[in-house]
C-alpha cells in the first residue's frame, strides 16, 4: 500500500506492505529524509497538531496493520536535525547513522543495511579518481590476454605493390583494428571494446612526446559531485558550477563491450522456450557462462552461455513479475565452482499467430520497436550491477559485459533471438534517475525536478539533455531531449548464434528446471534418483546438469570439497573422479537420504566387484538355482585332475562338503545393497 508522510521538508510517499513493521517504515523513511535528520527523534502522529504522537523507535516492533493503516492514509511526522555544518562535525565525517544518507544512488539516499541493486559509489566521492589504476585494478584474464595482442589486421600482397616478397608498403601493411573501411567491408557495425580502447589511447597518449600516461577511459557521470571544494553546503542545500553536472549530449555509441552471444546448444534455448509453449505466458531467466575471444571481430569478445537459471517469477501473457531471488548467492557459488558466472539475462516476448503451424506474431521490427524504453531501464540496472573492472579507466571500471537477449518473432513468423546491450550513457542516466520509461516503447522520458505534489525534488538534479540527429534536410542538428527522445540512442545490438559442432559443458540436461511448479514440474528426491541411474550405458548417470547441481547444493549434504569434486565431475565428465566422488561419505549420505524417502536408485555408481565365492556375483544378478549349482560343482570336482599324493577319500569328502554348502541359502551382496 501507499502511505503519505508529511513533514517539515515536504511530502514523502512510501510503498509498503500491511504486515510490515514500523521499523521497516522507518528504514524507508530515513532514506528519503535530509542527511542531517536524527533518526531517534522521528515521531509520527495522525493529527497535524501532533496530538497523540509516538516516537518511531518506541513502536518499531509493531505492525502497520495493528493500528489499521490503509492505502493512501496521510501521516504527519516531525523530527530534529543534528548540529552539523557542511556535512561534517569538527572537520571529521559524522559517525551517526545519517552518514549513509550522504552515499546516494540514483539520486536517492540509501542505508548500509539496504540490499542495493546497484553498486554504491564511495563515501568520499563517486567520481573519485584512482591513482595509477593499472597497478591497483585486477581485471579478467581475458582482458589481460587481449591487452597483449596488437590487434593488427594482416593483409596479403596487393596488385599495387612494387616491392619484393619481404617488403611492405601502404597497400599491404597491417590495418589497425579500428579501421573504418575494413569494418564496413565486413559489415561490422560497432567497434569491439579493445579496438575502441586502442583508438582513443592513440589519441590520448603519445609516447613520442615523453608525457606522463593518462588513463584513456572515463565513465560518464551525470550526478551532483559530493565534497565540493567551494565550501558551500552539500546539495540540495547548495550547488555551484563545479559540482553540478554538465549538459548531456546523446549520440549513438560507437562500440560495444561484448560482440557476440553464443549458446552452447540449441536444446538449451529450446527447453527455455518450452515454458511458453506449455503455458502461453512469458518467461525470464539468467544466463550463466563465460567470456572468450571472438575471432570474427578484431579483438572481439563473445559470451558463451552454458546454462539458463529461471528465477522465482510470476508469468503473465504480456510480461513477467520478478519475485525475491533469495538463493542467488548460492547459485553464483555453484556456477563459480563450474567456472561460470552471470553473463546476461534472457526473456520471451512471444504471441502465437493462431495458424496452428507454430508461427508467432512479429512484434519487433523497423516500423515498431526493437527494445522498449522499459526494457532499456531494466537492462541498464542489471548492467549497473555487473560493472567491468579495467585498469585503463581512471575510476577502475568502465561499462559492463552483461547482455540482454530477447526471444521473439521475426518477419517470417519464426521464433528468433535478439541480443542487446545498453550504452554507458543509459546506465548512468538510470543511476542518476534522469529518465523513466513511457507508454510508447519507442520513446524515453526525461524526468522533472518537481515531485508529484509540485515541490522541488531534494534527491534529483536534472541537467540539460540534448541529442543529435539527421533532419529532413540531411543536416546533423541538435535537439532538446525534454520531455522525450528516441530510445535507440541508449542501446547497441549484438550478434548471436550456435556453434557448428556443439560441445556443451552440461550434456545430460534431464533434471527438472527450478521454479516451474505452476507447470506441474518440480524438483523432488525421485528426480535425483533418476539422475543417479547408470542404466542404458550411462557410466556417469545424469550428473552433468546445472539444475541438479543447484538442487544438491540446496540439500546442504556435501562438504565444500565434495561439492567442488561434484562440479568437476559434472563439467569434465571424468570417470576416475566419479569413482572418487561416490566413495565420499557425503555422497553416501546423499544416497541414503534419497532412499529414505522411499525412492530406489536403480543402479549405483560403483566399480564392478569380483566374486569372492560361489554365491557372489559381480553384476548383482540373482545366483543360479541350487540344483544347477550342485551339478556344476560336482562336474568341476570330477574334471579336476588327480593330484599326486592326495587320497581319494579326501577328494570325495571335499565334493560332499561343497554339495552341502550349495544347499544352504546364498547371500547376494549386490541384491541387499539395492535394498
Amino acid at each position: 500500500m501507499l502511505l503519505r508522510l508529511r513533514g517539515p521538508d515536504g511530502m514523502i510517499r512510501i510503498n509498503i506492505e500491511r504486515h510490515d513493521t514500523f521499523a521497516e517504515l522507518g528504514r524507508l523513511l530515513v532514506a528519503q529524509l535530509p542527511q542531517t535528520v536524527d533518526p531517534n527523534s522521528i515521531s509520527i502522529s495522525p493529527d497535524p497538531q501532533a496530538k497523540d504522537s509516538k516516537k518511531l523507535k518506541d513502536i518499531a516492533k509493531y505492525q502497520l496493520a495493528q493500528i489499521d493503516l490503509n492505502h493512501g492514509d496521510l501521516i504527519f511526522i516531525n523530527y530534529q536535525h543534528t548540529n552539523v555544518a557542511n556535512g561534517h562535525t569538527n572537520g571529521t565525517p559524522a559517525l551517526s547513522t545519517t552518514l549513509s544518507s550522504t552515499n546516494r544512488l540514483n539520486g536517492k539516499p540509501i542505508l548500509p543495511t539496504e540490499d542495493l541493486p546497484v553498486d554504491p559509489p564511495p563515501l568520499t566521492s563517486p567520481s573519485q579518481v584512482i591513482k595509477n589504476p593499472w597497478e591497483v585494478v585486477k581485471q579478467s584474464a581475458l582482458d589481460d590476454r587481449l591487452d597483449k595482442q596488437d590487434g593488427k589486421i594482416p593483409r596479403g600482397r596487393d596488385r599495387m605493390c612494387k616491392h619484393g616478397p619481404k617488403g611492405m608498403c601502404d597497400y599491404c601493411m597491417p590495418l589497425d583494428p579500428f579501421n573504418a573501411q575494413y569494418l564496413a567491408d565486413k559489415k561490422i557495425k560497432y567497434l569491439s571494446f579493445h579496438s575502441y580502447l586502442r583508438k582513443i589511447n592513440s589519441a590520448t597518449n603519445k609516447p613520442e612526446l615523453g608525457s606522463s600516461y593518462i588513463p584513456p577511459l572515463r565513465e560518464p557521470y551525470f550526478r551532483v559531485k559530493r565534497d565540493c571544494p567551494s565550501g558551500h553546503p552539500q546539495w540540495p542545500e547548495g550547488i555551484c558550477t563545479k559540482c553540478q553536472p554538465s549538459a548531456i549530449t546523446l549520440q549513438p555509441q560507437t562500440f560495444r563491450m561484448v560482440d557476440h552471444v553464443e549458446f552452447a546448444s540449441f536444446e538449451l534455448v529450446n527447453s527455455f522456450i518450452d515454458a511458453w509453449r506449455r503455458t502461453g505466458a512469458q518467461r525470464i531467466g539468467y544466463l550463466y557462462g563465460r567470456y572468450a575471444e571472438y575471432s570474427e571481430v578484431p579483438l572481439g569478445v563473445k559470451a558463451i552461455v552454458e546454462a539458463i537459471y529461471e528465477v522465482p517469477q510470476v508469468d503473465e501473457v504480456d510480461g513477467v513479475s520478478l519475485n525475491a531471488w533469495e538463493n542467488e548467492p548460492a547459485v553464483n557459488d555453484v556456477a563459480k565452482l563450474c567456472g561460470l558466472r552471470q553473463v546476461g539475462v534472457i526473456f520471451t516476448d512471444l504471441l502465437d499467430a493462431g495458424t496452428g503451424d507454430g508461427k508467432v506474431i512479429c512484434k519487433r521490427h523497423a516500423d515498431s520497436y526493437y527494445l522498449s524504453s522499459l526494457e532499456v531501464c531494466f537492462a541498464a540496472r542489471l548492467q549497473a550491477q555487473h560493472p567491468k573492472p579495467t585498469k585503463w579507466s581512471d575510476t577502475g571500471r568502465f561499462g559492463s559485459n552483461f547482455v540482454t537477449c530477447i526471444v521473439s518473432g521475426d518477419e517470417t513468423g519464426q521464433i528468433a533471438i535478439s541480443s542487446y546491450q545498453t550504452s554507458n550513457d543509459a546506465v548512468e542516466m538510470v543511476r542518476a534517475d534522469l529518465i523513466e520509461p513511457s507508454a510508447d516503447p519507442n520513446v524515453m522520458l526525461v524526468r522533472e525536478e518537481e515531485e508529484d505534489d509540485g515541490s522541488t525534488s531534494r534527491t534529483r538534479y536534472i541537467p540539460e539533455v540534448f541529442y543529435r540527429k539527421i533532419n529532413e534536410y540531411g543536416a546533423n542538428v541538435q535537439e532538446n531531449a525534454k520531455p522525450s527522445f528516441p530510445v535507440e540512442y541508449l542501446f547497441v545490438t549484438l550478434t548471436h548464434g550456435f556453434p557448428a559442432q556443439p560441445k556443451p559443458m552440461f550434456n545430460t540436461p534431464n533434471f527438472p528446471i527450478e521454479n516451474r511448479e505452476v507447470m506441474g514440474e518440480s524438483q523432488k528426491p525421485n528426480s535425483v534418483a533418476k539422475a543417479l541411474d547408470t542404466s542404458d550405458g550411462k557410466q556417469l548417470g545424469s550428473l552433468s546438469d546445472f539444475h541438479l547441481l543447484n538442487f544438491i547444493h540446496g540439500m546442504d549434504v556435501l562438504s565444500k570439497d565434495e561439492e567442488a569434486l561434484l562440479c568437476r565431475v559434472a563439467t569434465t565428465h571424468d570417470l576416475a573422479e566419479t569413482y572418487q566422488l561416490i566413495s565420499m561419505p557425503g555422497w553416501q549420505t546423499l544416497e541414503a537420504i534419497v532412499q529414505s524417502t522411499g525412492e530406489k536408485i536403480p543402479k549405483k555408481l560403483k566399480r564392478p566387484r569380483r566374486s569372492s565365492g560361489v554365491g557372489g556375483q559381480a553384476d548383482g544378478r540373482t545366483s543360479p538355482s541350487t540344483s544347477s549349482l550342485s551339478a556344476a560343482t560336482t562336474a568341476a570336482a570330477a574334471a579336476t585332475p588327480r593330484r599326486s599324493g592326495e587320497p581319494l577319500t579326501k577328494r570325495l569328502a571335499a565334493v560332499r562338503l561343497n554339495e552341502r554348502n550349495a544347499n544352504q541359502p546364498v547371500f547376494d551382496r549386490a541384491k541387499y545393497e539395492e535394498l
